[in-house]
């Protein structure tokens, strides 16, 4: 049985209590940025949750928004004189559109074969990220103009701290209000068989396209934070790697939680950082961690401790 946390308020409330801590806690500008992109890619990181934890579908795409989003922040205020703070709303509906009009002959597709397609989208947008040079500054990528607010330029990680904190507090809190809705249930009854749903009168191609769309939009509005953050991108925030990496922490988490999707980013982005003492086996230990946690965790992590409490308070 797929794990949920059913107390929002509670999950909100210690996610919330989680940041302030950390905020206040943490020591230097080093762990802020590091917490920070935490934030960010567990943000992108729900999309999936919605996409393939609630609607059973797969994506290996979802970078492609990311990139889309990352590079809104970057191509509008320096090619249109758009405002950098209105550049995540233009990226989230770029990527929305986009979602809406490939999604609905990708998504006539099932299984492995969605998959690949989802694949090939998102080869598609980081061939035209890398290759319209003129545009994207090409494989070397662009620098990112930073917002201002009330005269103030946005460039303290402590800054992109907080926003990407309240971004992915609203991300969750969306999330877990969506599973409970005529929508969310619509999702978890296609999940488990379209045949049912479809009897029950359920709109399949429209519940997976509405699916598709929400999780391109999370991770566009990810994309737009790292490029803000970050003051510059490139086509690798697109690219096939990052795509199987947001996958990974999802799954790694517990791809039907909201908490695991925190859970997995956080793994996937503090593990690197913590195992730079080995060098040369860095990658190969980290591979091997994920490797051990599937195989004796293979619904994730949150929901393998949830299991384990709840078997302890019987």
């Amino acid at each position: 049985m797929p794990y949920r946390l059913s107390d929002r308020h509670f999950v909100v409330a210690a996610l919330a209590g989680v940041i302030v801590l950390l905020g206040w806690l943490l020591p230097n500008a080093y762990f802020l940025r590091i917490a920070t992109l935490v934030w960010i890619f567990a943000l992108a990181t729900l999309g999936l949750t919605v996409l393939i934890g609630q609607a059973g579908q797969v994506s290996l795409g979802q970078a492609g928004f990311f990139g889309i989003g990352a590079y809104s922040a970057a191509i509008l205020p320096t090619h249109f004189g758009v405002s950098p703070l209105v550049t995540p709303f233009v990226g989230a509906f770029i990527s929305g559109a986009l979602a809406f009009v490939v999604g609905r002959p990708i998504l006539r597709l099932k299984g492995h074969y969605l998959a690949i397609a989802t694949l090939g989208l998102g080869f598609l947008i980081s061939m035209v990220l890398t290759n319209e040079a003129g545009w994207t500054g090409g494989p070397d990528g662009m620098q990112v103009q930073r917002p201002v607010v009330f005269g103030v330029n946005l460039r303290q990680p402590a800054a992109w701290y907080w926003i990407s904190a309240v971004s992915l507090l609203i991300g969750g809190w969306l999330v877990l209000n969506l599973d409970g809705t005529t929508t969310g249930r619509a999702f978890r009854a296609l999940r488990d068989s379209e045949v049912a749903a479809s009897v029950m009168g359920i709109d399949v191609s429209r519940m997976k396209l509405r699916a598709f769309v929400l999780a391109a939009i999370y991770a566009s509005c990810a994309g737009s934070l790292l490029g803000l953050s970050n003051g510059f991108v490139t086509p690798d925030q697109s690219s096939f790697l990052q795509s199987v990496e947001m996958v990974t922490m999802s799954v790694l988490g517990g791809v039907h939680s909201v908490v695991g999707a925190i859970v997995g980013s956080a793994m996937l982005v503090l593990l690197p950082q913590m195992l730079t003492v080995m060098q040369d086996y860095e990658t190969l230990v980290l591979g091997a961690i994920v490797v051990v946690v599937m195989i004796f965790l293979p619904g994730g992590v949150v929901p393998a401790i949830a299991a384990l409490t709840r078997r302890r308070t019987r």
